[in-house]
């Protein structure tokens, strides 16, 4: 279950989505409610940790041209909770999860090049008491590099 109030809650996430710069005004004017409602379930989405306002920048446009997924295998098991503890501190890593399947942990980073890739591998994952097998895949072309559409949410909780 959702834990969003209802639909105008939903209504406000959709709006930021495509412009996280919006203001209170413009929402109100958009969806027929006051600004003050707006402020409200606004303050509430973000105390919820619902909603987070941020840059999202375009790792390419920026510097970042060495996108990677790495897969970590972790033995023995006891060390997981050190592997990720070690692994979120790494500036380079831009998603972290625990995964199912013939490896353990899935890590998305973003490198300058492939040198600062390689060094991020052979000096900060590799080195970690636990890896034990890693499998890189780079990310040649990003096709498409978005939020989740709100409305899948929502068929999800009826």
């Amino acid at each position: 279950m959702s834990a969003l109030d209802d639909e105008l809650d939903y209504k406000i996430l959709k709006l930021l989505q495509k412009d996280g710069r919006m203001s209170f005004t413009e929402i109100s004017k958009e969806i027929n409610v006051a600004v003050s409602t707006i402020r409200h379930r606004y303050i509430n989405l973000v105390e919820d940790g619902i909603l987070k306002i941020i840059g999202r920048v375009d790792p390419n446009k920026i510097g970042f041209n060495a996108y990677a997924s790495v897969l970590i295998s972790v033995k023995p098991k006891s060390f997981m909770n050190s592997i990720f503890e070690e692994l979120t501190k790494l500036p380079e890593i831009s998603f972290l999860a625990l995964v199912s399947g013939d490896f353990d942990v899935e890590a998305n980073v973003m490198c300058r090049d492939m040198e600062h890739l390689n060094e991020l591998l052979s000096d900060k994952i590799h080195v970690l008491e636990g890896v034990f097998d890693t499998k890189t895949n780079m990310y040649m072309k990003i096709y498409k590099f978005s939020q989740p559409d709100l409305e899948l949410a929502k068929l999800s909780s009826k």
